[in-house]
């Protein structure tokens, strides 16, 4: 039997995990994952996706809130393991850890590296309007997504895509690619490709900042910044100085001479011109102390005033 350490949180990594659960030859030592956190309005502890397949499964899970200071991290140097294995654990993983396991750590990485190296892969991959993504599985190094290559699966964006359905196309893509790779790393015959240094990009977490919708850019850009938002963190924009996150746009291809950020119409959506001379339509947004709504819905109650000339965000 092969023993693991598994490491992962959110809904991506819970398939990988399901597959080295059904595989008769593999035993989970443990399963390391974030703590739970207090979630939604009423601040409600919640389990991670993780936890909660851990669990059902019967497995031993450690929840340690900084491993590498953690009474967690010298239980799992000790533990008897063959692989360390990881999928979007959240947290740079010790040295003492990753030389532990005899066959050493390998991670299941949302992008095709060395491009979009670091915790929001998805998220970048669709704001910079990749046309492809994928998932590298590699070795790890206490440097960021830095080891050695093991094997890659590529994965086209639609342009219906957004952060939920890559997330999940891509969690599927990364458990049947670490399920096609583990035997050549468990026979050592795995062969492996350097990371070439020259080609590495990053994509680090998402700050408030970063959700901002900035109208000065192109319709096109502004269109991928909303679904590299959605559904979480989300995006969001001002009018009259308060928050609406917005959901989904698309853009219209009129032209316009308007400012960016005006809103040009307001005929059936709401039509706001960009930085290009192109304009995009909200499609879906929540406006402030209020539910998600379309915008023809918007426009029928509470948006009835709303008129063309007037601005959103800090222009």
């Amino acid at each position: 039997m092969t023993k693991i350490i598994f490491m992962g949180t959110p809904d991506f990594a819970v398939p990988v995990l399901q597959k080295l659960i059904a595989d008769p030859t593999i035993t989970i030592n443990a399963v390391v994952t974030q703590p739970d956190r207090k979630v939604g309005r009423k601040h409600v502890l919640t389990p991670t996706p993780v936890k909660r397949a851990a669990v059902e499964a019967g497995l031993l899970v450690l929840q340690p809130e900084k491993l590498r200071t953690s009474a967690e991290l010298e239980q799992l140097n000790a533990m008897e393991t063959d692989l360390l294995i990881t999928a979007a654990y959240g947290q740079i993983l010790p040295n003492s850890l990753l030389e532990a396991p005899r066959l050493g750590a390998i991670n299941v990485h949302a992008s095709l590296l060395p491009k979009l190296r670091g915790g929001a892969p998805i998220h970048y991959a669709l704001i910079e309007g990749h046309e492809r993504t994928g998932v590298t599985i590699m070795y790890m190094a206490e440097k960021l997504d830095a080891g050695a290559i093991l094997s890659q699966a590529a994965l086209p964006i639609t342009e219906e895509d957004n952060v939920g359905t890559l997330f999940e196309k891509l969690s599927v893509v990364g458990a049947d690619l670490l399920e096609a790779t583990l035997p050549a790393i468990l026979a050592g015959t795995i062969e492996v490709v350097e990371q070439v240094e020259a080609e590495v990009t990053f994509a680090r977490n998402i700050s408030r900042e970063q959700e901002r919708i900035d109208w000065t850019k192109s319709a096109r850009a502004i269109f991928n910044h909303v679904r590299g938002m959605n559904p979480f963190p989300s995006s969001f924009t001002t009018y009259e100085g308060k928050n609406w996150k917005l959901w989904e746009v698309v853009e219209s291809f009129e032209t316009t001479t308007a400012a960016p950020g005006t809103i040009v119409s307001v005929d059936g959506t709401i039509r706001v011109a960009a930085g290009d001379g192109q304009t995009v339509d909200i499609v879906l947004f929540q406006p402030a102390g209020k539910q998600r709504m379309t915008t023809s819905d918007f426009l029928r109650g509470s948006g009835k005033d709303l008129e063309a000339g007037k601005c959103l965000g800090e222009v």
